[in-house]
């Protein structure tokens, strides 16, 4: 097709991207007794590095004389933590029991950069097709841009303190707090109130309500990157912009904020001879979550940002606050360890999850909102990801097995059914709920080698294949949003050493 240079592919060209990813950490920790104090203190860096390299592809643009393999540039992110933390106990007069305190502060330095690939990865060699200009860039993936590249850097300081106690003998209490500060953002305290009445020795009831806040990471707010769509033969640059970036700003984007959520929760445990059952009831508010904005190219778009002087800019998309969820749901966990005389101990654990996620507010910017007609920030896809894209019921059941030096774990995990949304109705795609099984057995080689093998999804199962109108090309067979994943069956080995 028009994205491909004869002379160079004859026959036709499959694009790969071969990133080359670079990762690391190391940690280490203390632990020591102070006074009545319990202290623990850590230290941990962690590095992470993607490179992309364009293989088997070409920049149509610089026609005969293009090469066919890229340096497309790519991205880092390092994390270096400081924990400190202490734990100790202090009688109260009046309590059943002493009140346990926990306190600590982590200070976090985080970096994240973009670097620019090599310009024939992503420039305009010029050259025409059929008289008209041709896209940029290499093929499948053009390059990250100059002015794509950022070097961007923050540090993070929080503390906490943790308070626990029995005030009665029945009832348990406890109230935490955490404070936070951030470089580039601000500052956030969040808190949580929690409780336990036991009525009797095999009946308590348990609940809690929290806030908390999560900051917008660095990844979110200087992310950018650029490719060249020809329309009617005009080129326009489609970019994620940076919300700050002042075509994301003419389109109505702010400095992005946090998210913020509002938890409850409230549960029963029981005890019946050797069996517990817990049942868990819980609410999730979540508000101003970071999402990605659909792509904005449409003409009306385009004609508004000319209108502003931006000339050039085909739109693009930006992170943005604005998407509120709310999400109900219940957990139930029965445990059964049962030991005999001669086979062995077992342990049997049923979990099951249901629940519910409905978006209430989608975000919605006055520039856009003005335009005819308004162009959708979070669409339909985007929301039924939220609402339909993962199980609304899950079930497990668990058996772990040891006798002497041999142990094993058998797993039946069933997914409930997922929606893959499409663009219209018509697309959409139900995949089935699935059952999928694992199974792992253990030998003790000695005190302190242990060996295992196993397998993950053991009778291989796959989602529901897409129907053609979703795999047109032949390269997408199986969805994304398959809860189990789409690779069949999983066989390890493992080799544990103790010292």
């Amino acid at each position: 097709d028009d994205r491909n240079v004869i002379e160079i592919y004859p026959d036709g060209f499959l694009p790969i991207i071969a990133p080359d990813v670079t990762d690391y950490s190391i940690a280490g920790g203390v632990e020591w007794d102070w006074g009545d104090w319990q202290m623990d203190t850590s230290l941990v860096y962690g590095y992470n590095e993607m490179m992309f390299t364009i293989e088997n592809t070409l920049n149509r643009s610089l026609g005969v004389t293009s090469p066919t393999k890229f340096d497309a540039g790519g991205f880092d992110y390092d994390q270096l933590v400081f924990n400190f933390s202490g734990v100790r106990e202090v009688a109260v007069g009046g309590f059943h029991s002493p009140l346990n305190i926990a306190a600590g502060i982590e200070a976090r330095l985080e970096n994240y950069s973009i670097t620019a690939g090599e310009p024939d990865s992503w420039r305009n060699g010029g050259v025409l097709l059929n008289g008209a200009p041709t896209a940029s860039g290499a093929q499948v993936f053009p390059g990250f841009r100059p002015e794509n590249a950022v070097d961007e850097d923050r540090t993070a300081v929080g503390a906490y303190v943790d308070l626990e106690a029995n005030v009665t003998e029945k009832f348990l209490a406890s109230v935490a707090l955490r404070a936070e500060d951030y470089s580039d953002f601000g500052s956030n305290l969040s808190g949580k109130l929690a409780g336990r009445y036991d009525f009797t020795e095999s009946f308590a009831l348990r609940g809690s309500v929290q806030n908390g806040f999560r900051a917008p990471s660095l990844q979110q707010q200087f992310f950018a990157t650029t490719s060249t769509n020809f329309i009617n033969g005009v080129p326009y640059d489609i970019t994620t912009f940076p919300a700050t970036d002042p075509v994301a700003e003419a389109l109505g984007a702010q400095p992005l904020d946090a998210e913020t959520s509002v938890n409850f929760s409230l549960g029963a445990v029981m005890r019946l001879s050797n069996v517990t059952i817990t049942l868990d009831a819980y609410r999730i508010d979540i508000d101003d979550r970071i999402v990605l904005s659909e792509n904005l190219t449409q003409a009306n778009v385009r004609q508004y940002l000319e209108s502003l002087g931006f000339i050039g800019v085909g739109g693009g998309r930006f992170f943005i606050n604005g998407v509120d969820t709310e999400t109900k749901g219940v957990d139930l966990v029965v445990n059964w360890p049962w030991e005999t005389s001669g086979a062995g101990k077992f342990d049997f654990t049923i979990v099951a999850n249901w629940n519910d996620t409905e978006v209430t507010k989608v975000p919605a910017t006055e520039p856009l909102a003005a335009l005819n007609p308004p162009p959708p920030l979070f669409a339909r896809v985007n929301v039924l990801t939220f609402e339909e894209g993962t199980p609304q019921d899950k079930y497990a059941a668990i058996v772990n097995w040891s006798l002497d030096r041999f142990g094993a774990t058998a797993r039946a995990t069933r997914y409930g059914e997922v929606l893959d949304p499409g663009t219209t109705e018509v697309l959409d795609v139900q995949l089935g709920s699935a059952t999928l099984f694992d199974l792992e057995g253990r030998f003790d080689v000695t005190e302190r080698i242990r060996v295992a093998l196993g397998a993950e999804n053991v009778f291989d199962e796959y989602p529901d294949a897409f129907p053609i109108s979703r795999n047109t090309t032949g390269n997408t067979p199986f969805s994304n949003y398959s809860p189990f994943g789409r690779s069949g069956r999983f066989i390890y080995g493992r080799v544990s050493i103790g010292f």
